[in-house]
């Protein structure tokens, strides 16, 4: 019988694909997600089942979602749901727990302190198994499993990079635009520069030139293999792509006193990672031409063989 991974597209569908060879479920899963570029890219080649798209906080998103899994958990295919995140994972998990089948949920790893909202309800699902990517907070029922930034190193290049290609990529939510870190980059990027600007929802008075909401997949992962330096919002899914890309990002957390997200997860993704060192972890008016040529001094690679990911008994 199959495991069916289930995430919203972002970073939360990015982290359930780089865990997922460390689960040792990849030779008999389906996937589960959103329609999207990332999610047509990210998962070629394997079976997809596409439900309706539900954004941050969306209760009609999340009905409709509820409805698609219980018409894909009919006729007993599969054996366990294992989720991410986010509204999604509770749509999946409550007709799973009927059908009998074994529940996981493993806690985003911006969420460095706690559950997040979907975290505190689908514990209240019973029988669901919880997993934490931080040792900190682990403690009673939430495990600690492992994290996908396990085995990532930063190290100095031999030679520094000249800061001539940049990506900027600022998320494509629909709701939370990035205004105040847009009009910075304007502001300090050498405007002899190649830049790649994907913005999502931000809209500023003076749009940089070639900005554009979404960029497809595919020309992201290239744009970001050929950059010199990367600025992004500091999401999971960002961080990841860079990392695999060879960069350590500049890191900008959104603010919710700037009405930038729902709460300050990111700011605690930022502080995170900065001590990991996989990134440099600045704030949006804070950014200069000296972040850049920093950033373009380092690399990002893997050591070693990861450990499977820690599954409870």
């Amino acid at each position: 019988m199959t495991t069916l991974l289930v995430a919203s597209t972002g970073g939360h569908l990015a982290e359930l694909h780089d865990l997922a060879p460390r689960l040792g479920v990849q030779d008999d899963c389906v996937w589960a997600t959103f329609d999207s570029p990332q999610s047509r890219s990210l998962l070629d080649g394997q079976e997809v089942i596409h439900v309706p798209p539900a954004t941050t906080r969306d209760a009609a998103g999340a009905l409709r979602d509820f409805l698609a899994a219980r018409r894909v958990l009919r006729g007993g295919r599969f054996r366990q749901v294992v989720s991410t995140g986010a509204s999604v994972a509770l749509s999946f998990f409550l007709p799973a727990v009927r059908h009998g089948l074994a529940c996981h949920y493993i806690e985003s790893a911006t969420r460095t302190e706690g559950p997040s909202l979907t975290g505190r309800l689908v514990a209240r699902v019973p029988r669901t198994r919880l997993y934490t990517q931080y040792p900190g907070w682990a403690g009673g029922r939430w495990r600690y499993g492992g994290s996908i930034f396990d085995g990532h190193v930063a190290t100095l290049r031999p030679e520094p990079r000249p800061v001539s290609r940049i990506v900027v990529a600022l998320g494509t939510h629909e709701r939370f635009g990035f205004p105040r870190l847009l009009a910075r980059l304007v502001q300090v990027l050498p405007p002899e520069a190649e830049v790649l600007w994907q913005v999502g929802s931000t809209v500023i008075p003076r749009m940089p030139a070639g900005a554009r909401r979404q960029v497809p997949h595919a020309q992201m992962q290239q744009a970001l293999r050929e950059a010199d330096v990367v600025v992004t919002h500091a999401g999971v899914g960002s961080a990841l792509a860079a990392m695999r890309a060879g960069h350590r990002a500049i890191y900008v957390p959104r603010r919710r006193a700037h009405g930038e997200h729902v709460d300050d997860h990111q700011v605690e993704m930022a502080r995170e990672l900065d001590r990991r060192g996989l990134v440099l972890a600045r704030e949006a008016d804070a950014v200069t031409a000296e972040d850049l040529a920093e950033a373009a001094r380092w690399t990002v690679g893997t050591a070693g063989a990861l450990t499977p990911f820690r599954w409870a008994a």
